[in-house]
């Protein structure tokens, strides 16, 4: 199995889908519980969710699941969120709080899958960004992810439908988070929130260097936009699907867009 594939494009936008994989190792299933062994924590349908969007985007998909290691993640481990609930490099429960591993990883283990998996995603992830700005000047990263509305072990209350992250703006020029904003505020019938209890994964807080020209935005979106029910079997709902996408393409297509008029800002 291929860690990782990437789908060329001749624009300035790469979609990161970091989250979407479904692939475990058998070695590594055969250490998960019966409470891992459910993979809930998927971005269940991310890829076919954007898929066809920004034709000319260029796509670079983590095939494996971050149980097996998280490819937004520190690969030294360091809390994205310092003091809060949240999933490690590689997690040892899920997003409600219940251990996953009948063996847990050991440190060797960590290594190895770092080595195997979370490195060719991001020597992938960087390779296309370096490719994209060549040809443009500058390169938009959109991390592209999607979680329960409701999980109370990482946050409280429901989760706004839209959530914009960009550490505080330091990721990208203002521009790009400005009309992404825009955009979700102005679409029917959805809540948006930027920078709230997500701020940015570790991706885009890496990679988002705007005085460099590569910018970075994470939407994560509430998965009761899209699939039927927030609960296995995660099944993909077409009128809800149908509903969101154009403003997804928006987005996408404003960015694209904003591109020649960013670059680096220093």
């Amino acid at each position: 199995m291929n860690p990782v594939s990437v789908t060329q494009g001749s624009g300035p936008v790469v979609l990161g889908l970091p989250h979407t994989g479904t692939f475990v190792p058998d070695a590594i299933m055969a250490t998960l519980n019966e409470n891992g062994r459910k993979l809930a924590d998927t971005d269940w349908h991310i890829d076919r969710l954007y898929a066809g969007l920004l034709p000319d985007a260029t796509t670079v998909t983590a095939n494996f699941h971050r149980y097996v290691i998280d490819a937004n993640r520190d690969p030294q481990g360091e809390s994205l969120y310092p003091g809060q609930n949240t999933t490690s490099l590689v997690p040892l429960t899920d997003f409600d709080g219940a251990a996953i591993w009948a063996e847990p990883p050991t440190a060797t283990d960590i290594d190895t899958r770092r080595a195997a998996f979370h490195a060719p995603y991001h020597a992938a992830l960087e390779a296309e960004l370096k490719r994209v700005h060549a040809l443009h000047g500058c390169a938009i990263l959109y991390d592209c992810h999607s979680i329960r509305s409701r999980i109370p072990f990482l946050f409280e209350g429901t989760l706004p439908d839209f959530n914009i992250g960009t550490n505080q703006g330091r990721t990208c020029a203002p521009a790009v988070e400005q009309s992404a904003r825009q955009i979700c505020e102005r679409a029917a019938d959805y809540s948006s929130t930027s920078n709230g209890r997500f701020k940015g994964g570790w991706t885009t807080r890496h990679y988002g260097q705007p005085a460099q020209g590569v910018h970075a935005i994470q939407m994560e979106l509430a998965q009761s936009t899209y699939l039927q029910d927030e609960a296995a079997p995660w099944a993909y709902d077409e009128t809800k699907a149908a509903k969101l996408r154009p403003h997804l393409a928006e987005i996408l297509t404003t960015l694209a867009d904003l591109a020649p008029t960013l670059g680096g800002t220093s």
